[in-house]
């Protein structure tokens, strides 16, 4: 049977950071990921921004990374010349009720350590975006966009500077801890057995599926997974903004915004769509959603043109809380949490997971080794 130091399940952005983080330290890598590309599914089904860290409970692993992790990220993205832009947004009250919604966001935002924001009339925000409707906003400035594929391009390939390989169209079929490792069947053209002395597992939607694939792994810590998709619409033209606009959000996610991309098409949501236990994913976009989409988006943009909205793709958050849940952290669980010695699970990675990668790539690294120095 062969031996690996490090074994990745899942090529998303968050392995391929967590490969990295190994990599670099200079430790054996294989990143094993199921699909015939790096990051098909939720990494590259998302809204591309690089978030400030305003939404989260001060404290948790959300916050943390979240602000963390812009910061190492946008310094990242400029050494590696990956393509992004700090466009800044607007958070926006439609209506009286919705300010005091406001003021929670930008406190929570100033507990987490955010430092630019401000708080600005309806005339202030409409004096930047002239198209806008609110009764008042919150201007994040260090809210950005990024090419997601490119990140995960450069991720890929410093990890393979550094020793790293990328094994495509290998899924885990099950795995065992024993004695010096984690004994992994690997599936795919060319099926074998390898024992990893540390198996970090980021297989983003299939995460809680590889856990309870793992004899030893105590299933009281594999939460049951729960998925919510997303679809998104592109505008039929161009839009008179520049900055992304953030409603206040909603139970299950961030509301349907409008953010636009590198080229400048600006596109809006995701909206909420919960799928039952069992149900296979389809990323289709229903284009009958997009009566939902207009009533949401015209309480910030009036002049939405009728009929502007054409079906772009979906995204399936990989939750694990279900409808009417209080939202659940990032859970990363170490052998301190589970007991199986060199193992690390990553469950719930959703928004902001894309901000916080690279910053929960040293995080896993540091449970699995210690610090850096170490």
């Amino acid at each position: 049977m062969e031996r690996i130091d490090c074994v990745v399940i899942g090529a998303g952005v968050i392995g391929l950071a967590a490969a990295r983080a190994l990599a670099v330290r200079g430790h054996e890598v294989v990143v094993l990921e199921a699909q015939g590309a790096i990051g098909s599914q939720t990494s590259s089904r998302n809204s591309e921004v690089i978030h400030a860290g305003l939404y989260y409970a001060p404290g948790s692993l959300k916050a943390r990374l979240c602000v963390q992790g812009r910061g190492t990220l946008y310094a990242y993205c400029d050494a590696h010349r990956v393509a992004h832009r700090r466009c800044g947004k607007l958070i926006v009250a439609t209506d009286a009720d919705q300010v005091a919604a406001l003021d929670r966001i930008e406190a929570r935002g100033c507990a987490n350590g955010v430092d630019d924001l401000r708080r600005l009339s309806a005339q202030q925000a409409t004096a930047l975006e002239p198209a806008l409707h609110c009764v008042a906003a919150l201007l994040s400035p260090s809210t950005g966009i990024i090419d997601s594929h490119g990140l995960m391009l450069a991720l890929q390939g410093d990890a393979q500077d550094h020793g790293a390989m990328v094994a495509l169209k290998s899924p885990l079929l099950r795995g065992r801890a024993c004695a010096g490792g984690i004994e992994l069947d690997v599936g795919g053209e060319q099926p074998m057995s390898v024992l990893a002395r540390r198996v970090v597992n980021s297989a983003g939607l299939q995460a809680p599926a590889v856990a309870a694939s793992i004899d030893g792994l105590d299933r009281v810590h594999v939460p049951q997974a729960r998925y919510c998709k997303g679809s998104y619409f592109a505008l039929g033209g161009r839009a008179p903004f520049t900055r992304l606009v953030y409603p206040v959000p909603d139970e299950a996610g961030l509301g349907v915004h409008l953010t636009i991309d590198l080229a400048g098409q600006a596109r809006f949501g995701p909206d909420t769509e919960w799928l039952e236990p069992g149900q296979p994913i389809d990323y289709d976009v229903d284009a009958r959603r997009a009566e939902g989409f207009d009533a949401a988006i015209r309480r910030y943009w009036p002049g939405l043109p009728s009929g502007a909205l054409v079906p772009a793709y979906s995204g399936v958050r990989p939750k694990i809380v279900g409808p009417g849940e209080p939202a659940a952290d990032f859970t990363i669980q170490g052998p301190d949490q589970h007991g199986v010695e060199g193992l690390v699970n990553l469950f719930g990675i959703e928004s902001p997971g894309l901000t916080a990668s690279i910053a929960i790539g040293e995080y896993v690294a540091r449970q699995l080794l210690g610090p850096p120095h170490a």
